[in-house]
């Protein structure tokens, strides 16, 4: 029985997927980057660091805060963006176990390439 939907995989292969799905894109990498040089940012000052119009950025925001990988507090008509510290770690650590689990089950490749 084939599954089409996420939900029939297990917890923690859901949440790497949606972390990585959040990386997927370079736009967001970059974001992140400017974020862990800063303690917090409002978005006009990413727009200021990255070549995308304010709602371009603003959707990639919106992406990350969804993940998990960043947090954005409201103050005043302005809100305020920050690196989720815990939910990176988190990432980092299941990323890591993943890899080390399918690098420890991977023999070599006897697949021959067909011309």
């Amino acid at each position: 029985m084939t599954y089409a939907k996420k939900e029939a995989f297990e917890d923690h292969l859901q949440q790497l997927a949606d972390f990585t799905k959040a990386l997927s894109h370079p736009a967001r990498m970059a974001i992140l980057e400017y974020l862990a040089k800063q303690s917090q940012c409002i978005s006009g000052d990413i727009t200021g660091e990255i070549p995308l119009s304010r709602s371009t950025v603003s959707q990639h925001l919106q992406e990350l805060k969804s993940a998990g990988l960043i947090k954005g507090t409201v103050s005043g008509t302005r809100v305020y963006y920050c690196i989720d510290t815990e939910n990176v770690k988190k990432l980092k650590s299941e990323m890591h176990d993943f890899m080390e689990r399918i690098a420890a089950k991977t023999g070599s490749c006897k697949v021959t390439e067909v011309k």
